[in-house]
Order: structure tokens, then C-alpha cells, then sequence
């Protein structure tokens, strides 16, 4: 460009120039003027409020290497397109809607969520032309521009398969490892269309929703975006398919149903519904970051993570949308930045990590017991057994979402013949023993660097494999020459085991399961890390499979 870069919003000079008539559009570079009047060679910065709305939207400060395609999949949430130029050389573009009010839409949205293209941010606002014309004298970046286009032409208004263009979607949640609730479904699929009503419910052990869009074009475009994408990374897969309901009949609005067309609604008898995932009504609430609430999920802007920096938006691209598998492209945090914003409880939203475990068999609770037990959910930074009263002890757990995943899986279960009870702490730190004062017969231990936690690695599978307690035990890390009997004769001294079967493609992996659920858990917390070789200990998890 030739002048200097303003912010949306800042008054600029008014001769720039064929501000009210159409852009005669080449695809490579704005229309050349001859004359003595150099600044008709130049495209001007275009100021987003000051000749009002227009169909057409200039987007500045491009990546070289973006094309045509990236800049419509850019607008595609938000209507559909009828031109775009791309101006290479000045890393400009812009993109005509066929409705002015999708592009009030797409600048409204994005004068507060920045856009990303190709992991750069771009700057978005009203141009002052209002139309754009082709000039047909360069085929080749019409014919592109073209092909971007009817793609998104294409995306936007696909019928299914019946050739009824619908406006339900149908959603199953897999690998379910963080909260989803309607607040979440809500502010991701509402950066697509307007959402009119919503169910969820859980279905043969798996979590599923009802969206209804305004439209389908809104629908279709949801589904091709956000289809196989993770709403946390590595788990909290979203599958979606058309409905065959054409209109949702809600009749409460509460924690497991909404109609947004009618807020007014009663909320029904939670106790009628359906269990839900986490604890049911109430466990699932609003984003806790104060001045989130329009948009903390954008679909295209940023989410401000608690303690983090923002995370911007990766749109869809041809070069990029398989790298979206997670929904940090949507504004969605990784799992430790993304748990911060949806909180279980009042606790976790201010960041509280250390839970209290109670009535436990104080002749064999040890602090690697519990570093050990309360590792499957997260990784255990320390553990302190009370001095004064040894059935409790306080385990501070890496993040505040994890320590909630204990509580959803570890509250009331049996251990040692015992139902424990893990509640939140009002500690938010396990202190060690000052250095000078009697040591606490190690009662209090230190984890923080241990080489056995379990999610240490962002994006680990070990994120996809996290289930409660259960009489079936998954064993990994088995040496090649380990039978069956060794392993068997090893569990039973800790319960009776009932079954025990290798994986048919892979022996380095194997399930057993034992008599009852407080035998598996104590054969988990004896048997993980076991050694098995010199350099192979057993690795043990809870599993959802059968035996």
C-alpha cells in the first residue's frame, strides 16, 4: 500500500478515489488510471464506517501465499458470494456478498474477534465501493476466483442425499474426555447460522445433540466445517450427519434442551431428563472470563485463555483445514487452556487444583498410592497424607480440570474396601515440609517431575482413554516374550481375575479383568509401572471394553 496502515474505525481522508463506483475487477491488481493524478494507481485503505454498509468487504494485511480460496472460505460462515479480487502484489482483497447484511455480519463479528488466514491475522471492514465488476481481460484469476466461488456455492447449498435441503443436525460427541454442554455446541455451530433449538441427551453410552439452524445454508455449512473436528485436542470428536426432523419440539429450556426463539419457556423437572455426561444439570456452565460471553468460542476470532495468550483462528482452507483437527481453529483452546473456561464449579473457576480425599484405609494409603490412582485423570503434582488424621489426605493435581475429572470419576468409589469421598479443597496449594522442621515421616511427597504422568505430552492419546473406575483393566507395554500365566499369577495377588485376553494385532497390549471394581482399582494401583523387563514396565488404564 501506499500510505500507512489505520485501524478500523480511524478517519482517513475522503479522496480516495471511485469510492461510490463500482471496482472493476482483473484479479491481480486495481484498475489503472492514466493521467497526471498518481493516487488513481494506488488502492487506498479503506475506512469501515465511513460511507456506511456495503455489500463488498475489504480484507488487508494478507499472507503472500494466499489465494482466492482462502479469502472466500474466509466470508463462508456468513452468506453466500458473488465476486471476489485478490490483490497479490498489495495483500488486499475483496469479496462481494449477494446480501449487504451478511456483510454487516462478517465486519460486525470480526471488528471484535480478529480473522486468521493461513495463521496470520487479516484486518476486515467495509469497502467504500459497492460492487464488483469482472474484467474479463485476465481469464486466468477470473476462472480461479470463479472455481473459489462455486465451491463455496457448493458447500453452502448442497442438498442431502433424499434432496431435501435440511435444517437439523445430528451430533455424537466421541472420545468425550472435558464437559459439552449447550453453551458449548451453542457458541461454536452459532458462528455458522443463527441456532434456533437444541437437545441433547445421552444414547447407547454416547453423547449426542439435536441443532437446529435457521437455514440450510447454515446447517451445511456447519456440517462441512466442523465435521470429524476435535472441540479439545486429541479428544471430544464431533460426527455430524443431517437429521431427518425437519423442526425440534422443545419444551423446556434448561441444561438439556433450549429453544432460543423462546426464552420463556419453564425449565422443566431436571429429575424427568435424561442423565447427563458430568453430573447432569447445573455441571455445565457459562465461560467464567469475564467479557466472553458474545463469542468465547468463535468460530473465527479469538478466546482468551485464562493465564494464556489468545488463540486465533485458522480458517479452512485447501492447505490448511486437515490441520484444524483441533478446535483451537475455532477460538477453542487446547485441553489445559480450553478446561479453564468451562468450569464444574465455582472452585475450578478460580483455579483450584487441590482436592481432599477422605476415608480412606490409613494402614495402606500412601502418597504414591494416591499419585498413582489419581494420576489416571491427571498428572499428580503432590500428595500429603494429614499427619492428624491419616484417613485424609489433600492431592494437588497439574490444572483445575483435572482435579474436576477426579471428582466426576473418583468420588464414592471403593478402595481398600472403602468408598472414598474426593471433594474440593480449600487449600489451592499442598505445602512441603519447611526446610529445618521435623521431617512428616513421608506423608507429604513431591511429583511435579516424575516421569510417570500420564498426559505430559499435549495432544497424547492417553487424552482419549480416560474412563471411570471399572472391573476391566487395559495393560500396555508388554514385552514380547510375557505370557498370559505370568501376568495373571501377578494380578491375583491382588484380587481374583476373571478373564484375561491379548490383542489379536498387537501383544504389546492386553485386557484383564478382575472379580469387582474395588479389586481392579487396587490391582491399577499395585501393577502400573510394574516391571516386567529391565526395560519395559506395565502400563495400566481403565477401560470401557469387555472382556
Amino acid at each position: 500500500m501506499d500510505g500507512d496502515y489505520l485501524m478500523p474505525g480511524t478517519k482517513r481522508t475522503s479522496d480516495d478515489l471511485m469510492s461510490q463506483s463500482p471496482m472493476v475487477t482483473n484479479g491481480t491488481s486495481p484498475p489503472h488510471l492514466s493521467g497526471s493524478d498518481n493516487e488513481a494507481k494506488k488502492v487506498k485503505l479503506e475506512q469501515s464506517s465511513a460511507n456506511g454498509p456495503s455489500r463488498v468487504v475489504h480484507i488487508r494485511s494478507l499472507p503472500p501465499d494466499c489465494t482466492e480460496a482462502d479469502v472466500v472460505q474466509l466470508g463462508l460462515p456468513y452468506g453466500k458470494m458473488s465476486n471476489v479480487l485478490l490483490l497479490k502484489q498489495k495483500n488486499q482483497a475483496f469479496l462481494e456478498f449477494l446480501d449487504e447484511q451478511a456483510a454487516v455480519t462478517m465486519v460486525s463479528f470480526h471488528q471484535q474477534n480478529p480473522a486468521q488466514i493461513r495463521m496470520r491475522s487479516v484486518y476486515v471492514q467495509f469497502s467504500n465501493h459497492k460492487e464488483l465488476k469482472t474484467d474479463q481481460a485476465n481469464s486466468f484469476q477470473n476462472a480461479t476466483a470463479q472455481a473459489a466461488l462455486q465451491a463455496a456455492s457448493a458447500v453452502m447449498g448442497g442438498p442431502t442425499e433424499d434432496g431435501q435441503k435440511r435444517t437439523t443436525l445430528r451430533i455424537i460427541v466421541e472420545h468425550l474426555v472435558y464437559p459439552v454442554g449447550i453453551e458449548v455446541l451453542y457458541q461454536i455451530f452459532s458462528k455458522f447460522g443463527k441456532v434456533l433449538k437444541m437437545i441433547i441427551f445421552t444414547k447407547n453410552n454416547s453423547f449426542q445433540a439435536l441443532i437446529q439452524m435457521s437455514d440450510p445454508v447454515a446447517a451445511n455449512a456447519a456440517k462441512l466445517s466442523l465435521d470429524g473436528q476435535n472441540i479439545y485436542n486429541g479428544c471430544c470428536t464431533l460426527r455430524i450427519d443431517y437429521s431427518k426432523l425437519n423442526n425440534l419440539n422443545v419444551k423446556y429450556n434448561n441444561d438439556k434442551s433450549r429453544d432460543f426463539t423462546n426464552p420463556n419457556l419453564p425449565s422443566g423437572d431436571p429429575g424427568l431428563d435424561q442423565a447427563m455426561p458430568f453430573g447432569g444439570p447445573g455441571s455445565l456452565v457459562t465461560p467464567v472470563v469475564p467479557g466472553m460471553g458474545a463469542a468465547p468460542l468463535s468460530a473465527y476470532g479469538a478466546a482468551n485463555v485464562v493465564g494464556g495468550t489468545p488463540v486465533y483462528a485458522s480458517n479452512f482452507s485447501g492447505n490448511n483445514s486437515a490441520q484444524v483437527s483441533q478446535m483451537s481453529s475455532y477460538g477453542v483452546p487446547s485441553p489445559m487452556g480450553a478446561a479453564r473456561l468451562m468450569t464444574l464449579n465455582a472452585a475450578a473457576a478460580a483455579g483450584n487444583a487441590v482436592l481432599l480425599v477422605s476415608n480412606l484405609d490409613e494402614q495402606k494409603v500412601t502418597p504414591d498410592a494416591l499419585f498413582t490412582l489419581f494420576g489416571v485423570y491427571g498428572d499428580v503434582h503432590r500428595v500429603k497424607i494429614l499427619f492428624n488424621k491419616k484417613d485424609n489426605a489433600l492431592v494437588q493435581m497439574a490444572e483445575p480440570h483435572q482435579a474436576q475429572l477426579a471428582i466426576a470419576h473418583l468420588d464414592k468409589v471403593k478402595v481398600w474396601g472403602k468408598s472414598i469421598r474426593v471433594t474440593q479443597s480449600k487449600h489451592t496449594l499442598v505445602q512441603m515440609p519447611k526446610e529445618g522442621q521435623p521431617q512428616d515421616a513421608g506423608l507429604t511427597k513431591d511429583f511435579t517431575n516424575s516421569p510417570l504422568h500420564r498426559f505430559k505430552r499435549p495432544g497424547s492419546k492417553n487424552c482419549q482413554n480416560i474412563f471411570p473406575p471399572s472391573t476391566v483393566l487395559h495393560l500396555s507395554n508388554i514385552p514380547p516374550n510375557i505370557e498370559e500365566d505370568f501376568i495373571t499369577e501377578a494380578f491375583q495377588e491382588h484380587g481374583q481375575v476373571k478373564a484375561f485376553k491379548f490383542f489379536p494385532k498387537d501383544r504389546k497390549m492386553a485386557l484383564i479383568q478382575m472379580a469387582s471394581v474395588d479389586e481392579a482399582v487396587t490391582a491399577l494401583i499395585a501393577m502400573h509401572n510394574y516391571p516386567l523387563s529391565d526395560t519395559n514396565h506395565l502400563r495400566v488404564s481403565f477401560s470401557k471394553s469387555t472382556i
